[in-house]
């Protein structure tokens, strides 16, 4: 049997997230294994490296299944991408050893978060990004992630309630970056929990406004509360850029 990694890139404002449930086939996970059972013949459940919510987008989602079938790598990409929605596409298709799991395997994972920061909003980049038309501080978001990097308990800045699992994660970078009125940051980490990049962006964001003090991310980090953080910011500007084994 073999085992078939697959590389994926998805807008996901169509979409209820990555996970399917039950048959429904507005999700990213019922719409690509449609497509393999249609090109294998099999009733294949495909893993993904993790779960994205409704509506956030990823430019390199992995996944990974198991099939008897022998169509060569090449046939399977065209397949996928003739028979996928525009708005799905499999940028490789790559052989892996038997033993070899998209989410046990992980290593960590780059997301980018997108502000559209302007009086003006924008037409196009209004399902890719948050509209935010305050005059944000640089200098106290820089501080605020600044103080998030290394390995914390992040349990305070998740949408999780109890769980018996580790909340403890490192992050190794957060940037921000502007280029006219689009902000552009850029997280890289271990592992994120439930919501966590959209939590730490509402929370950074408030900071910026003034709406928030920097030292709120001590708080959190000590006391745990998710009431005290930022809300929720929107999954309209986040994307999974890359996942690494």
């Amino acid at each position: 049997m073999r085992n078939i990694k697959l590389t994926i890139e998805y807008d996901g404002k169509r979409y209820l997230g990555w996970q399917r449930l039950g048959d429904s086939e507005k999700t990213i996970q019922g719409k690509i294994e449609s497509v393999i059972a249609q090109m294998t013949g099999e009733k294949i459940e495909i893993i993904g490296s993790g779960r994205t919510d409704a509506g956030t987008h990823a430019r390199g989602q992995v996944a990974n299944f198991k099939t008897n079938s022998e169509m060569a790598r090449n046939d399977m990409l065209v397949f996928f991408n003739r028979y996928l929605p525009g708005d799905i596409v499999v940028k490789k298709v790559e052989e892996m050893p038997e033993r070899f799991h998209a989410r046990y395997n992980v290593k960590g994972k780059q997301y980018s978060y997108y502000v559209w920061n302007d009086p003006i909003p924008t037409a196009f980049e209004r399902y890719h990004s948050f509209y935010v038309p305050q005059t944000l501080d640089m200098d106290k978001m820089n501080a605020a992630c600044e103080k998030l990097l290394g390995t914390h308990d992040f349990i305070g800045f998740s949408a999780l309630k109890k769980t018996k699992k580790s909340t403890t994660r490192t992050i190794e970078k957060i940037s921000i970056e502007r280029e006219g009125s689009m902000l552009h940051f850029t997280f890289v980490g271990n592992g994120f929990l439930h919501k966590m990049v959209r939590i730490l962006m509402g929370t950074i964001l408030a900071i910026g406004a003034g709406k928030l003090s920097v030292d709120v991310i001590d708080e959190v980090l000590e006391n745990k509360v998710r009431a005290d953080a930022g809300e929720t910011a929107p999954a309209q500007g986040l994307f999974l850029d890359e996942v690494y084994y």
